[in-house]
């Protein structure tokens, strides 16, 4: 037999030899690492102060890493957190584009960088800046507030039509009033200018007093029965948390002890929580 039949067949055998063996194979077996299919590629967050962890590092200032949508800390298990453990392929590809002290008429903008950045999975949690402002009068008007999630979602819609959308509703303002009204230093921060028109005079019981604070209560439910329309007009893509997170059970230990009104870095992790349970994407 020629030498060179003798060192191919030497070459053939040891192949099936450490096929046999388990080292190699046709199709790789699947790791925890490998990209599951059908899910998102980036993330992008749109609205306020909350979704940028403001304050959750005890410094009055926005602590994205903590933020509950995109955030990349190991304190919080955000959204793009439980994201990447299902596909690495989300990896630094979070983007936060929320801000604090923005209302729902920066949605736009904000929807604007999110297309740029191809973002295929958008949060979107607005309103409480619309509520948080000098007085009653000073809210932003419901059909104005609608009309400007529209605008905003309506960017997103048409720059990246195959993106998700989860929508979130506002959590209850209202609730942080009513386990923080008792405590002096929640009251003492809140004199600070801290959502004038719901925490302003927090301990007062006197008649105004209590119908502004009802005044407050209403727009929110009016705010988020917006949120639920404009998710449903926006279509099959667009999904609402079903007031998951409005239903959040705050306590004054899911706060930071600055303003006594942003959730602390427990409290994010919460909201990461009931979203991603809302969200669908853990089906």
């Amino acid at each position: 037999m020629p030498r060179r039949w003798v060192a191919a067949l030497a070459c053939l055998a040891a192949l099936v030899a450490l096929a046999c063996e388990g080292g190699t194979s046709a199709t790789p077996r699947p790791t925890k690492s490998t990209p599951q299919p059908g899910g998102p590629g980036s993330i992008a967050a749109l609205g306020d102060s909350i979704s940028t962890g403001f304050a959750s590092c005890l410094v009055l200032t926005s602590c994205e890493r903590n933020s509950w949508s995109t955030g990349d800390g190991l304190r919080v298990r955000s959204l793009y957190r439980r994201l990447l453990d299902q596909d690495s392929a989300i990896r630094d590809r979070a983007y936060n584009h929320a801000r604090p002290g923005a209302r729902a008429d920066a949605l736009e903008g904000q929807a604007k960088a999110a297309v740029r950045d191809r973002a295929d999975y958008v949060t979107v949690l607005i309103g409480a800046n619309d509520v948080c402002r000098g007085g009653v009068d000073a809210m932003t008007p419901v059909a104005q507030f609608r009309a400007d999630v529209d605008r905003g979602l309506r960017v997103v819609r048409t720059g990246r039509p195959k993106a998700r959308v989860l929508v979130v509703s506002i959590p209850d303002l209202y609730r942080l009033w009513e386990v923080g009204h008792g405590d002096s230093r929640a009251v003492r921060a809140w004199r600070r200018g801290v959502c004038p028109a719901l925490l302003a005079e927090a301990t007062s019981t006197a008649p105004a007093d209590r119908a502004r604070r009802a005044a407050v209560r209403e727009r929110i439910d009016a705010y988020n029965a917006q949120l639920v329309a404009a998710c449903r007009a926006y279509g099959s893509r667009c999904r609402h948390d079903g007031g998951a997170v409005h239903k959040v059970r705050f306590t004054l230990d899911l706060l930071n002890p600055l303003d006594w009104f942003h959730p602390d870095a427990e409290g994010q992790g919460r909201l990461a929580e009931v979203t991603w349970r809302a969200s669908g994407l853990a089906d």
